[in-house]
């Protein structure tokens, strides 16, 4: 056919077709004990799913032998506590520390290190902290970065963070890229070669791949041939060169979920397992407890094989029904047999309505397009908002930090990275993306919904820790960049001297673009850089004194009361059952009046 080409061209396409058969598949276990030594800086992925079934391996290996690792991560969560427990972390490096699903809370694990420095924690945010690891991958020693400036970050991180000046005047700060030894990621699948593939959202991406020195030991639910790869090598985020091993661990993200988005017909999704996070959220309570739930679930499995087993298939089938997008419907159904359709409300649910009227009205009078919420009752209000301007015919998106884009969020689930919108989202990315740009470049038009730990009277933010009395909140996940990058930001937080202060004790998020803050009982809106009163929440038919009066009481400081003060309307029905259709098990709203 070619003639005197035929055997130059026959050789290239034998060599398309195959590749080179490298092997790099071996169990999680010699995984670990080959490639992981004491002090190294291990990095576990999330991209998106983190591999919990090599935290469950690191723990089974090193417990008892004092490591000394520095371990680095975007959020330790309810699922790592073990590295801590057993004291394999020197010091950590992450955006988060504590309970994440069903609702943000302090975890006693990560509390307990803090307030012994058993463990030395560093905080970032989540956009600086996925551009470190993007300068480690591009082998850059400092990336821009700008949502530390204000924070008491900026001050803590001083040997990594600094401010360069630019030749226009004026400065920029700059961030030290993160490198670790070896990156422990989970997956999709992989070729024996070690060619990833992963499944969007992409949180942080794959780049703590290519930014660890050693490579990265990896994690799939499968092992596919290489024409595989070829047919999904859109979804490819890692290459073979740089992993050292790859082992099979099905359902290794467990107790977290993963969408199949992408690869329907070839996986079968599965949703996150609340009833086992909750579950670990009550033993780590109680040091017996939590012991009891380690031996079960962590040393008493020797693989992933055998705690798969123990999880049994009934719940394992369970959790993949769940991940189907219309789950929601039945979940929803059985859910509302326990929930009050109203009237009646309580103080938080009074506070999402009007978080989501003050949401779709900054929006409305400023021309925003899009809305990015923290986790818990912000979001909710953010989910009501979008609803209401969407039905009014202001068109606007909903944003989620991890790579969430344009998506409708679904009942029964308040959760914000509920894997069942993955396929309601416009556009599906990263933080990079999502925080960097979309958020935080000068054409965003984008306004913010978060929560707090405390807020003071000018609008800083606290949700990272009370150092005078060593107690850990969580940090700042992506509230700081949001704070730094959104045209303004509305707060939600409950309304109690303790979480409105004269003056926060740790800076997450600077007040200059918070306008806002919805509180349990009242409205407070920034008037010439200070927030003041400037509506209440009626509890009866009165002239708002006493309530007035209690507002002030509970409140940290001085609060001074607006001449034009409004009494604001009480939550509709309307808004009552919307907020309980996305949280119909009470997780952020209570159980109701």
């Amino acid at each position: 056919m070619f003639g005197e080409f035929e055997e130059v061209v026959r050789r290239s396409v034998e060599i398309s077709r195959s590749g080179l058969e490298a092997d790099k598949v071996m169990p999680l276990s010699d995984a670990v004990e080959r490639f992981v030594r004491p002090g190294m800086h291990i990095h576990i992925a999330h991209c998106y799913a983190r591999s919990c079934a090599a935290i469950n391996e690191l723990a089974r290996q090193f417990r008892g032998k004092d490591p000394g690792f520095t371990v680095s991560t975007l959020g330790f969560t309810g699922t790592m506590v073990s590295l801590f427990f057993e004291g394999l972390v020197k010091k950590a490096i992450a955006t988060f520390y504590g309970d994440s699903y069903p609702m943000p809370g302090p975890n006693p694990v990560y509390q307990r290190a803090y307030r012994e420095g058993a463990v030395e924690m560093e905080h970032w945010t989540i956009l600086t902290f996925s551009l470190r690891l993007l300068a480690g991958a591009m082998d850059m020693e400092y990336i821009p970065a700008k949502s530390l400036a204000g924070t008491t970050m900026e001050r803590e991180n001083s040997d990594d963070y600094y401010v360069a000046d630019t030749p226009g005047g004026g400065g920029i700060g700059m961030v030290r890229a993160l490198r670790p030894d070896i990156t422990v990621l989970h997956a999709w699948a992989s070729d024996p070669a070690g060619n990833v593939i992963c499944s969007p959202p992409y949180a942080e991406n794959a780049t703590s791949a290519r930014a660890a020195g050693e490579g990265a030991l990896v994690t799939v639910e499968k092992i596919v041939p290489p024409e595989f790869v070829r047919r999904y090598s859109h979804l490819v985020k890692v290459p073979s060169y740089l992993v050292r091993a790859v082992s099979v661990a099905p359902m290794g993200t467990h107790p977290g979920g993963m969408s199949n988005f992408g690869l329907e017909g070839e996986f079968m999704g599965y949703e996150v397992d609340r009833e086992f996070l909750v579950g670990v959220r009550e033993a780590c309570r109680d040091e017996e407890k939590l012991k009891e739930w380690l031996r079960e679930w962590v040393f008493g499995c020797a693989d992933q094989e055998e705690y798969l087993a123990r999880l049994g298939h009934e719940r394992i089938w369970y959790l993949k029904g769940k991940s189907a997008p219309d789950s929601w419907t039945s979940e929803l159904e059985d859910a509302l047999e326990d929930v009050n359709p109203g009237p009646e409300y309580n103080q938080v649910e009074m506070m999402v309505a009007v978080g989501a009227r003050v949401i779709a009205r900054k929006a409305r009078e400023n021309g925003y397009r899009t809305i990015l919420a923290g986790v818990g009752a912000s979001n909710l209000a953010a989910w009501l908002a979008y609803y209401d301007l969407m039905e009014k015919g202001h068109d606007v998106d909903l944003m989620a930090e991890i790579g969430f884009y344009g998506y409708s969020p679904q009942p029964a689930d308040p959760y914000i990275f509920n894997l069942r919108n993955v396929p309601n989202c416009r556009m599906l990315s990263d933080v990079n993306d999502v925080l960097g740009s979309l958020v935080g470049a000068e054409s965003n038009r984008c306004v913010g919904s978060l929560g707090a730990g405390q807020v003071d009277r000018y609008g800083n933010v606290n949700s990272t820790a009370v150092p005078e009395h060593k107690l850990l909140l969580v940090g700042s996940g992506g509230a700081a960049d949001v704070a730094a990058g959104a045209r303004e930001v509305v707060i939600l937080l409950d309304h109690l001297p303790v979480r409105l202060v004269e003056e926060v004790p740790y800076i997450t998020c600077p007040g200059e673009k918070i306008s806002a803050a919805v509180t349990t009982r009242g409205l407070l809106e920034k008037r010439d850089g200070e927030l003041v009163l400037t509506g209440y929440f009626p509890e009866g038919d009165g002239d708002g004194e006493a309530e007035v009066a209690a507002i002030k009481e509970n409140c940290g400081w001085d609060l001074e009361v607006a001449p034009d003060l409004e009494r604001i309307e009480p939550a509709t029905l309307d808004e009552i059952r919307s907020a309980r259709m996305f949280d119909p098990h009470g997780f952020f709203l209570g159980k109701g009046a």
